[in-house]
Order: C-alpha cells, then sequence, then structure tokens
C-alpha cells in the first residue's frame, strides 16, 4: 500500500479552474472588478480558455472554460476565497463589488479568526475575500458585522466572538500547533 504523501512532500495549492456560461463577461468581471491581469488565453479543442492571475510568480491562479450548461442552475463550487491585508482593503472590495450589478447576496461576517465579505459573481458563484484576525476559534462560525464600523469596532466585535468560543487562543499559537500537528517541526 503506498503512503500518503507527507507535509514535508512539496505539494502546494496553486490555482483552480472552472466553467461558466459566458466566457467574455466572466473573465471581464474577474479583471475590471478583482484586479485579475490576464496571462494567457485560447483554445484547447473546442474548449476556450482565459487564464488569471494576480501574483506574478503564478501563472495562472483562475481558469475560466467555455462550457458551463445553461440550464445548470446549481453551482458546484462552495467558495472561492481571495485574502486582503486589512479592512481598508476589504472595505474597498465591499464597495467595488456593491456596485457591480450582476454581483447578488453581498453581506458581511466575522469568523472570529477572520472578517469577510460574501458575494455571488455574475453566473452565481459565490467568493469570499477576508482578512485574518490575529486570534483562531474553531470553526464553523459565522456572525454578521457592519464593517461600516471603525477599524477598532469590527475587531473588538471579531475579539469578542473568537473569545467567546472554547478552544479560542492566538493565531500564532494556534499556527505552532499546526506546524507541529502537520510535521513541518518537532
Amino acid at each position: 500500500m503506498a503512503h500518503p504523501l507527507s507535509q514535508r512532500d512539496a505539494l502546494v495549492f496553486s490555482h483552480m479552474g472552472f466553467y461558466v456560461r459566458d466566457l467574455p463577461r466572466m473573465a471581464s468581471f474577474y479583471k475590471d472588478v478583482l484586479g485579475f491581469f490576464q496571462t494567457d488565453q485560447g483554445d484547447l479543442g473546442p474548449v476556450q480558455l482565459v487564464f488569471l492571475s494576480r501574483d506574478p510568480r503564478e501563472h495562472h491562479q483562475l481558469v475560466l472554460a467555455s462550457g458551463r450548461p445553461q440550464d445548470l442552475s446549481f453551482s458546484v463550487i462552495n467558495q472561492i476565497s481571495l485574502r486582503v491585508p486589512d479592512l481598508a482593503t476589504l472595505r474597498r472590495v465591499r464597495d467595488l463589488v456593491a456596485a457591480e450589478p450582476a454581483v447578488t447576496d453581498l453581506v458581511s461576517a466575522t469568523h472570529g479568526n477572520a472578517v469577510s465579505i460574501y458575494f455571488r459573481d455574475p453566473e452565481g458563484n459565490r467568493l469570499e475575500v477576508f482578512m485574518d484576525t490575529p486570534w483562531y476559534c474553531e470553526q464553523p462560525l459565522r456572525e454578521p458585522i457592519d464593517l461600516d464600523q471603525s477599524d477598532e469596532a469590527v475587531m473588538a466585535a471579531a475579539e469578542v466572538l473568537a473569545r467567546s468560543r472554547p478552544r479560542f487562543r492566538s493565531r500564532a499559537q494556534w499556527l505552532a500547533e499546526m506546524e507541529q500537528l502537520m510535521g513541518y517541526r518537532a
């Protein structure tokens, strides 16, 4: 029996691809609203592909592929998550997507360990844009939060929620535990 890959085996998540109905519209959304750069495009047999990235070290982080059935009403993608460094950037993204008529279901939430916005892209795929907090608390956990409050008030609300959980700890403590459990350090 083969042994599974260990954490020391260099297996790192890089990118994902998904099918879309309207390739030009979806490429435009991810480029014009979320700031992805189109690195390539072309056909692979009958499938048209658009490669997008926000990281110059990654040729692509997203691949949009033509061919999603028109009658497919359910998206099998639970969510696509993007990290931002701070609340100011999170608010800026929120305001940009709120101005897009094709974006639906925009909500703000905290998980204690993060502050997030969720929304659906023009074809109904759910995206999360989030900022990590300095705390860990077990998941799932999601409470609404008002991002129009001050940074201090938003962070205080996230901390109160995180501290209410029985396994609360700092993100640094949690990270050290995960590094040990995953075999990155003894």
